[in-house]
């Protein structure tokens, strides 16, 4: 299946249909509320052309503005917006129940990054033959791994099993919560 991309429609000069609009100039200010055939005759006189960008407004705002600069702008800011969000995705460390203690704090050291890059945290350890006899040393691992990552980050999924592989998912404070919520 194609997905549809939706672009914003805007009426145009003659398609304008309120008798009564507020006009606004190129750089946004406020020129007043006018009758829609003078804004039209101070459009084709500037050689520019009326966008209807506030339609449900009372009266309609349209800006006197060329309309292929005002999609240009349109673009631009849409290509900004998007700069500025992070994409905060699920980072995972994936450990064993018989784990040492210096690859284990390895492991939590490398989970203390992904949380201050604001990134979720799956913690995994991962059962192999017949360790899942010992689930107990799992879940030993797990609240270590918990325990020394409470600073940085809180349960958002307590421990829970995906077949052989025991799994908790954390999650970073924000920036200026409460970290004893």
């Amino acid at each position: 299946m194609k997905s549809i991309i939706r672009t914003k429609y805007y009426r145009l000069n003659y398609q304008i249909s309120a008798p009564q609009i507020r006009l606004l100039d190129d750089k946004g200010k406020q020129i007043g509320i006018i009758d829609k055939n003078e804004a039209l005759r101070r459009a084709k006189t500037e050689e520019k052309d009326l966008v209807e960008i506030a339609p449900n407004a009372k009266p309609p705002v349209v800006k006197l503005i060329d309309y292929k600069k005002f999609k240009y702008l349109e673009e631009k800011k849409k290509r900004e917006s998007g700069k500025s969000v992070k994409n905060v995705g699920i980072k995972g460390i994936r450990l064993s129940p018989f784990i040492g203690t210096h690859d284990l704090q390895v492991r939590i050291n490398q989970g203390k990054s992904f949380l201050e890059d604001g990134n979720q945290l799956k913690i995994m350890v991962a059962f192999k033959g017949r360790q899942i006899i010992h689930k107990n040393f799992g879940f030993d691992i797990m609240n270590k791994v918990v325990e020394a990552l409470k600073e940085q980050s809180k349960v958002i999924k307590s421990p829970y099993f995906e077949g052989k592989v025991l799994a908790s998912i954390l999650s970073p404070y924000k920036k200026g919560a409460d970290k004893n919520v």
